[in-house]
């Protein structure tokens, strides 16, 4: 059964969204804020694939509580929920750990919809780590160990979120070649995705901060101005 937890505080929205997907076909866990999703997560043993969490919520906010989720799984499908419209607001969500966000107001239709797409994003993905044939890929000081959908540097781990591994794959499958961001997008959220291709740029930042000795000017993942991004194999 596809299982997701539904963290948000306005009633009305919560049941909303909790009837629309249960419709679609998901088993539903809610929760009224970031506490009480964090006992729920923990209760049930971290068995959800996926997330919805509003970002304005008391006692526990949903940026905090994305950034709780990712600490306890990589592979776990978050999508933020926000009445927002600043850039800070998404991309912050995204910077957290977050897959995707939603800007409320939205229709019954695109919520199922980029939930349907996260969750196909995240059973591939389980998928290909108990069926991938090959273990390991490596590019010089970094190994991708592809059943066990890590990255390490001179043997020390790196954690990634699952977003964060596809592009790496992506980008080490595709060494020295300039990948758009129009290609990531489809490779990674899939041709259906109808979401903003900044979301790429918000990862591929999250991905620098984690691999480059200076994020700011990197080494590994550089930018091909006014064509995308590649993996630098000088």
């Amino acid at each position: 059964m596809k299982k997701i937890m539904v963290v948000e505080d306005e009633n009305a929205i919560r049941e909303f969204v909790v009837i629309n997907l249960v419709r679609a076909g998901y088993s539903v866990a809610e929760a009224p804020n970031g506490r009480a999703a964090l006992e729920l997560y923990e209760k049930e043993d971290g068995g959800f694939d996926m997330a919805l969490l509003d970002i304005t919520m008391p006692e526990m906010d949903g940026l905090s509580l994305c950034k709780e989720l990712r600490k306890r799984s990589g592979t776990i499908g978050i999508i933020m929920l926000t009445a927002r419209t600043q850039e800070m607001d998404k991309v912050g969500g995204l910077m957290m750990g977050a897959d995707d966000y939603v800007t409320k107001p939205f229709s019954p239709s695109e919520l199922v919809a980029r939930v349907d797409a996260l969750y196909r994003r995240v059973t591939l993905a389980n998928m290909r780590n108990e069926n991938n044939f090959k273990e390991t890929l490596t590019i010089g000081d970094f190994t991708l160990n592809l059943r066990n959908r890590s990255l390490f540097r001179n043997n020390q781990q790196i954690d990634l979120t699952q977003v964060e591994f596809q592009i790496v794959e992506y980008l080490f499958t595709n060494p020295g070649k300039v990948l758009g961001r129009s290609d990531i997008l489809k490779h990674v959220w899939g041709s259906a995705y109808v979401g903003e291709e900044k979301i790429v740029d918000v990862n591929i930042r999250r991905l620098r901060m984690k691999i480059e000795k200076e994020p700011s000017n990197p080494q590994y993942i550089v930018t091909v101005w006014g064509m995308g991004y590649k993996w630098n194999m000088n």
